[in-house]
């Protein structure tokens, strides 16, 4: 249940990440291009299929985090703590975030196979610039229901976070990283994502 639940992570969020945001592009129509993108990106690729990161990498690069506002992702799972961080510092947490989420979600692309997005509701958070896009993975087996939430930056709208199975990513995140904040503050953190990082490169 675990590895299909990382699955479904990693292919919808990687599906709806993806892709350059264009102006005024409403937010449900920006999820659903992005993660056709993506999905018929990795059904194409054979070495994506094979499990080449550096191919799901650089499919990552081009096609989501255009849309993905890293900054703000990196900074709410970081919490209260990111105030105390150096720009040097900012700066290495968010690459390794990234690399994480990225290697976090590999395995679930080299899996795709006759998966399509749905997207079922649009609903406006209250007081503020941000909806969330609900949305189904469906193909063989049960749907997986994701929702998206996305921010108004400007004309473009950003994905800020990732809500599957009842669980927002970034409030995921930021309970681990309490602790690891709690024990070694920000370097400890940052030693911690990188030890991670290399461990899932092995």
């Amino acid at each position: 249940m675990t590895v299909l639940k990382n699955l479904l992570t990693a292919t919808l969020m990687a599906l709806s990440l993806t892709g350059t945001a264009l102006a005024d592009t409403a937010p449900d129509a920006l999820i659903k291009r992005i993660s056709s993108e993506v999905i018929d990106t990795a059904k194409a690729d054979k070495a994506i299929q094979a499990g080449d990161i550096n191919k799901i990498i650089t499919l990552v690069d081009t096609k989501v985090m255009p849309s993905v506002n890293f900054e703000v992702m990196t900074r709410s799972a970081v919490g209260p703590r990111w105030r105390e961080a150096t720009a040097d510092q900012r700066s290495k947490l968010q690459a390794e975030f990234k690399t994480l989420l990225v290697r976090v979600y590999a395995g679930a692309l080299t899996q795709i196979k006759d998966q399509v997005v749905q997207i079922t509701k649009t609903q406006p958070i209250a007081q503020s610039t941000q909806v969330v896009v609900q949305s189904e993975v469906r193909g063989s087996g049960e749907p997986i229901k994701l929702d998206y939430r996305l921010d108004k930056s400007g004309d473009d709208w950003k994905i800020i976070d990732v809500n599957v199975g009842g669980i927002w990513l970034v409030t995921s995140y930021r309970s681990q990283f309490a602790q690891e904040l709690g024990a070694g503050g920000i370097d400890g953190l940052i030693a911690k994502l990188v030890e991670r990082n290399k461990a899932a490169k092995g």
